[in-house]
């Protein structure tokens, strides 16, 4: 008797990886999809992604990589789509075309992306937005420039601890046919009176812009999801915020569309989420 076809699998990677949710999201996706595929996390940091990406077979549908693995795996990849090139994250890895018989290829894109433009606009996000504020200068902040372009953003002002790293932010959205400007870290009322303000900064770092916050008529993405509510979000003045649950689902809907051929069913996702 002949063997069945191998079951496909897929993972997060990261470093640490025991917190991730991916794993909880994807399976969600795949009981909604009837695919009996595995998908678990491994712990994975920089030294070691070169040798695990070598060790992927044909049964391999993706991967998601989380910190601090986003930047690291650029150069390792065969193929890259401009958006990731442009904001130097990538955080879903795809089987490509191989150029040659025989091998395999990977491909790497960024569903945060996506994932941040679907949650603002699930979150009641209106119109289009012409003005924003990023406060962070990370991975997380360069994908939200990239969103805030596809949302029509035209003028975006970058605010980070170390202003060259708000500089390298802006000169990414500025790639992105932004307007854009770089400015230091103290909490600045004039931030939070833009149309979309996204808070990428990790827990509750954004505490110290909360005294300014209940002024704030436009649109907060707030990436923490734990805590949450986090103290910025508590304060916000509009009832239009989203948070990092919310991109924590979305971009997983996008990767596992891009994996599987198909559409999940993001609210049997979303239940699966602890509390």
């Amino acid at each position: 008797m002949a063997d069945g076809p191998a079951r496909r699998r897929a993972g997060v990677l990261g470093s640490p990886i025991a917190h991730s949710l991916s794993p909880t999201l994807h399976r969600a996706a795949y009981v909604s999809l009837a695919l009996d595929w595995d998908y678990r996390g491994y712990e994975v940091d920089e030294a070691r992604l070169p040798g695990f990406l070598a060790g992927l077979d044909a049964t391999w549908a993706g991967l998601s990589l989380t910190m601090p693995l986003k930047e690291s795996v650029i150069g390792l990849l065969d193929s890259i789509d401009p958006v990731a090139a442009a904001v130097r994250a990538v955080n879903t890895v795809l089987p490509a075309e191989p150029k040659r018989r025989g091998t395999l290829a990977w491909h790497g894109t960024n569903t945060d992306v996506i994932g941040m433009v679907e949650s603002l606009q699930r979150a009641g996000l209106a119109g289009r937005p012409t003005t924003a504020s990023v406060i962070g200068a990370g991975a997380t902040a360069r994908s939200a420039v990239a969103a805030l372009a596809l949302l029509g953003v035209t003028e975006v002002t970058v605010y980070a601890r170390r202003r060259e790293a708000a500089d390298d932010v802006a000169v990414v959205a500025s790639t992105l046919g932004l307007a854009a400007h770089a400015a230091g870290p103290l909490p600045d009322a004039e931030a939070l009176s833009a149309d979309v303000v996204v808070a990428a900064l990790p827990g509750d770092a954004g505490a110290p812009w909360a005294p300014l916050a209940p002024a704030a008529s436009g649109a907060l993405l707030d990436v923490s999801y734990h805590p949450w509510p986090t103290a910025l979000a508590s304060a916000w003045g509009s009832p239009v915020v989203a948070s990092g649950r919310d991109l924590l689902l979305w971009q997983a809907v996008e990767q596992v569309r891009l994996m599987t051929g198909r559409d999940p069913d993001a609210e049997a996702m979303s239940a699966a989420l602890p509390d």
